[in-house]
């Protein structure tokens, strides 16, 4: 055996080109991962698209709850306009003309182009339920197609002055 230092002592074996040389360890670890990061997004990419189809059409189903309240109480209200006018001008206690109230809530449905039911609750009173139905942007790939919201809203009749000590 030599005494020289490993640098100055003959090498023993094939001589290797340039491109042929040994990688350094920590290289070799980098190569023992390689795919890792490919089978990383492939199990992490359906997570990701369903957390953002969660985002964005729970996002129009909330949107399309509060379209469908602001609808439904529009509607009452236009029903509930809708005194019975020969018992206002006898004097007797004001009362819902129930079928035009049906009539004025339908109108006003159709006319923001909405799905809805319509039924007068007592003299006084008008329900209207309201549902919107849209198909979904992201989650139609998981096989939910559409969101449906609902809301119902009831309007009363008040007549005359209240408040305190009244």
């Amino acid at each position: 055996m030599s005494r020289l230092p490993r640098r100055h002592q003959a090498r023993t074996g094939p001589r290797r080109s340039g491109s042929e040389r040994r990688a350094p360890d920590w290289a070799l670890s980098w190569r023992d991962e390689r795919g890792a990061l490919t089978l990383f997004v492939a199990i992490l990419f359906p997570a990701l698209l369903a957390f953002a189809g969660l985002v964005v059409d729970a996002g129009t189903k909330l949107d399309n709850y509060q379209r469908a309240a602001s609808y439904a109480q529009e509607a009452a209200r236009a029903g509930a306009d809708q005194v019975d006018q020969s018992a206002a001008y006898a004097g007797a206690t004001l009362v819902v003309d129930q079928p035009e109230a049906i009539a004025a809530a339908r109108a006003y449905l159709s006319a923001v182009g909405v799905a809805g039911a319509v039924t007068a609750v007592g003299t006084d009173a008008i329900r209207v339920t309201v549902t919107i139905t849209t198909p979904t942007k992201i989650l139609s790939i998981v096989g939910i197609d559409t969101v449906t919201s609902a809301s119902t809203a009831t309007a009363s009749l008040i007549s005359g002055v209240t408040g305190p000590g009244t």
